[in-house]
């Protein structure tokens, strides 16, 4: 009974602030950030036997550095007997670390493997709201008593624990920048990170206070700026990002609700260039049919009178015949044929009703500017250098830097000249997964509406492991128009889509324009 209450009061403590998740807060981005952390242990070989002389945690802020607190690797600082294991939370192996840089008072200290390497976090640039969702996530030395952990299991790659709390800023202590935060972390914790609820680093655990009169307990992190400027002064490149943290569902929502909007401001525009369309096309056919119809009773008028013409030249060729003079009886006779025969013509070349379609359409398409109908009359065939811009405000950035994004675009969805996209629903799709990075990508651009998109999955390794299989199953490496390969294009986005989560980790919108 002893032991089941230990564990049953390990696992109330650290994982109850979980049951209740945050709005914006997706177990998934949780776990992403849960990459980065990993278990350090400091063995000391002092008189020729080895033993555990300090546990923490700590996170990856490159594939081969760690950041952790300068007190749990304080020995290693100045020991060359004491040897540090990093643990990774997903994988089959450990690595061999050692302290390259130490500040001890701002209990901050940089890791270096020797070998091997891990998936960096992302350390937040902005300002912590106060009163905001945090997650703790470290390897807290309290649950391994509470589950009986053996130094084996210990050096076993596991999954952090993961506690929630809220952020109180406004706070710090005179020595360094911390940041007070209510989730609950342990001996076992320090080094690790506090993370927003986009699984965002805001500081390295350090330290707690001491409840007293059973009052609560409160928590400290170096805050992200310290740990910013402790990189930047050892000249190390970390992954840095702004943003607000929105939900996936709220951001889906706004976007959704803009595009219903644009769409129907689009639908009112085209109501009304259509029915000033219909206005003018109405004027244009009621000129034509009144000009046609004028034309018509010019050519009958003048036929008519050409046939009077002609029977008057028949009457005097009759009395010239009468008389016996024979030469105007030939020039009457000839006069009245000629205008007999021009009235017939006149009456034949009398325009018809259907010109009237024609004539609408040859005065359309004069009252459009010779660019305008160059444009609707060719097929654009030339690929277009874009560039587009990120729109913070409809992007949800976890790990991307918000550089400008820079390609050249062909109709046939052809990207830089190499890479093939496959159409559907208005939008070219294309799938991506790297080999040396623990990230998948669902890219797409949506001509019409100069859209570029990226939404980016952060899985674990199983999963990648999967999503690379499968994008090895088939062979898009060119431009095509091959229905075959485009067919292959879209199996591929199918199947790789299959392996993710329903909703990405990362959505990044660009706005495009010609450059």
């Amino acid at each position: 009974m002893t032991k089941f209450m230990r564990f049953f009061a390990a696992v109330c403590l650290f994982l109850s602030p979980l049951l209740i998740a945050p709005a914006n807060a997706d177990a998934s981005d949780i776990s992403a950030a849960s990459r980065s952390v990993v278990r350090v242990i400091v063995y000391s070989s002092a008189e020729g036997q080895q033993s555990i002389v300090s546990i923490g945690s700590g996170v990856a802020v490159a594939r081969d550095k760690i950041v952790t607190n300068a007190h749990v690797v304080e020995m290693a600082s100045f020991d060359n007997s004491v040897q540090i294991v990093i643990v990774p939370s997903d994988g089959t192996q450990t690595y061999r670390a050692r302290v390259t840089a130490s500040l001890p008072r701002k209990d901050l200290a940089l890791l270096q493997l020797t070998s091997g390497g891990l998936v960096p976090a992302s350390i937040f640039a902005g300002v912590s709201e106060d009163g905001a969702d945090v997650f703790a996530i470290g390897y807290p030395a309290s649950v391994d008593v509470a589950l009986e952990q053996s130094e084996t299991d210990v050096l076993r790659p596991q999954q952090p624990v993961k506690t929630r709390g809220t952020v109180s800023s406004g706070r710090t202590s005179k020595s360094v920048e911390s940041l007070l935060h209510t989730a609950p972390i342990a001996p076992g914790n320090s080094g690790g990170p506090i993370v927003d609820a986009c699984g965002r680093v805001l500081g390295i655990n350090s330290f707690g206070s001491v409840a007293t009169d059973g009052g609560a307990e409160f928590y400290f992190a170096i805050s992200a700026r310290e740990l910013s400027a402790f990189l930047t002064n050892r000249g190390i490149a970390f992954r840095a990002v702004r943003g607000d943290c929105r939900s996936v569902a709220e951001l889906t929502r706004a976007e959704a609700e803009l595009e219903a909007t644009t769409r129907a401001k689009i639908e009112q525009e085209a109501r009304v260039a259509a029915e000033l369309q219909r206005s003018r096309e109405g004027k244009v056919r009621s000129d034509a049919e009144h000009a046609v119809i004028g034309e018509r009773e010019n050519h009958l008028a003048l036929a008519a009178l050409l046939l009077v013409l002609s029977a008057v030249a028949g009457g005097a060729a009759w009395q010239f015949s009468e008389r016996e003079q024979r030469y105007r009886f030939k020039a009457a006779t000839a006069a009245g044929a000629v205008l007999f025969v021009m009235a017939v013509g006149v009456f034949a070349a009398r325009p018809s009703f259907d010109e009237v379609d024609d004539r609408v359409r040859a005065a359309l398409t004069a009252d459009m500017p010779d660019d305008a109908v160059a444009q609707k009359s060719a097929v654009a065939t030339e690929p277009k250098a874009k560039i587009c811009v990120l729109q913070p405000q409809r992007s949800r950035i976890t790990m991307s830097d918000t550089a400008d994004v820079e390609f050249t675009w062909q109709p046939d969805g052809c990207v830089n000249g190499r890479t093939q996209y496959f159409e559907s629903g208005g939008r070219w799709v294309r799938s991506f997964v790297p080999n040396n990075e623990a990230q998948i990508s669902i890219v797409s651009y949506a001509p019409e509406a100069d859209i570029y998109r990226i939404e980016r999955f952060l899985p674990g390794n199983d999963v990648m492991q999967s999503a690379r299989a499968a994008r090895k199953l088939y062979d898009v490496k060119t431009c095509t128009v091959d229905p075959a390969q485009l067919t292959n294009i879209d199996n591929m986005n199918k199947t790789i889509l299959a392996q993710l989560p329903p909703a990405p980790n990362e959505i990044l919108l660009f706005t495009c324009s010609d450059h």
